[in-house]
């Protein structure tokens, strides 16, 4: 029985599921963050080193990683969140051929996390074009053409990092929730405002231990922690990026459970910021270019915790039908690797590498 791997390595969780050729899922398991960007190569492999694992032992499969002389699997696709360029790529692509014993050729795939979200384009006959968009931890999107079978990349937008972009992403609210909260303060004391009640900056104030408003500048500029320094779920145990981002939840819940007007602000801001990288990729009722992709004509997939929330996914695909692309399909994929699997072991069921 052939094995097939997939590992969506991303920056919050890596996520390995292993398939048989039938496309029966046999395995899977998480693990921590593994985005590329972030880690050093050691980390990222450790990470994704102990996810794999433990998605052997699910399958009852006992080998051990690296193996001891063959591979236990017949093909592997790594989705690496970081992995945004063939240099990059090249960086990492002997530590994962060594870890499965699978040499650097057709039968080991290492691509950004965005391709994992291509996949349905070949789920439906009248398109032949996808967006595939990440909004999770961090954000980016890629168009893909299907020609042959194969699906190709055309273009891409984002996927920056915290510091200079994930527009849509986690550390983008949070930061825009930091920004929104320290605007309306401005605007109260100079009397240009009457700031209503607002549970999420009770909230906010709260987690960060603080009393006022202007307070929260300590915690958020907080030095990082020292690397071997014990971690927790309090701030001030977080890197600064994480301090942000771990603001999400806190976010969705005013915005969706509690109907908070300044929330509500927020996402609305974070959503249209990423549909306006979306556009990008698409061509406008006069734009001619082969690049650019037609909505109309097209599948946007979309992936990633935040995007799983269906409320703020509406809130990018109306903010984009504003913009006027209204996408013929909509697919939102939750569990990437299993897609990723299936697929793998469905074109080398059909004799493609």
């Amino acid at each position: 029985m052939s094995l097939y791997l997939c590992v969506d390595c991303g920056g919050t969780k890596t996520s390995a599921v292993i398939c048989n050729d039938e496309g029966s899922i046999l395995g899977r398991a998480a693990g921590g963050p593994s985005n590329l960007t972030y880690l050093s190569p050691d980390a990222f492999l450790s990470s994704v080193a102990d996810t794999v694992s433990n998605a052997l032992q699910v399958s009852n499969k006992s080998s051990t990683l690296p193996p001891d002389s063959r591979s236990p699997f017949s093909a592997a696709w790594f989705g690496v969140s970081g992995a945004d360029s063939p240099t990059s790529i090249a960086k990492i692509t002997p530590s994962l051929s060594a870890l499965l014993a699978i040499p650097a050729g057709p039968r080991l795939f290492i691509t950004n996390d965005t391709h994992l979200l291509a996949a349905p384009v070949r789920m439906y006959p009248d398109v032949s074009h996808a967006v595939a968009v990440i909004a999770g931890t961090g954000s980016n999107a890629v168009s893909f053409v299907e020609k042959g079978g194969v699906i190709e990349e055309l273009a891409r937008v984002g996927g920056w990092g915290w510091i200079l972009g994930d527009e849509g992403g986690g550390f983008h609210v949070g930061r825009e929730t930091i920004r929104q909260i320290l605007m309306e303060e401005e605007k109260t004391s100079i009397g240009a405002l009457t700031s209503p009640e607002s549970k999420l900056r009770d909230r906010v104030l709260e987690w960060f231990g603080v009393k006022s408003v202007m307070e929260i500048f300590g915690g958020v500029y907080l030095p990082d922690p020292l690397p071997n320094a014990r971690t927790s779920l309090l701030p001030q145990d977080m890197t600064r990026e994480k301090r942000l981002s771990s603001l999400c939840p806190l976010v969705f819940a005013a915005a969706f459970d509690d109907g908070d007007r300044l929330a509500l602000r927020i996402l609305e801001a974070c959503a249209s910021s990423l549909a306006s990288q979306i556009a990008v990729l698409l061509a406008g009722p006069t734009d001619n270019s082969p690049r650019l992709v037609r909505a109309g004509e097209s599948v946007i997939s979309l992936g990633g915790s935040l995007a799983g929330v269906e409320r703020y996914r509406k809130m990018i695909l109306d903010d984009l039908a504003h913009r006027g692309h209204v996408f013929r399909h909509v697919e939102f994929i939750d569990d990437a690797a299993a897609v990723g699997a299936i697929g793998l072991a469905a074109i080398h069921k059909q004799g493609r590498p």
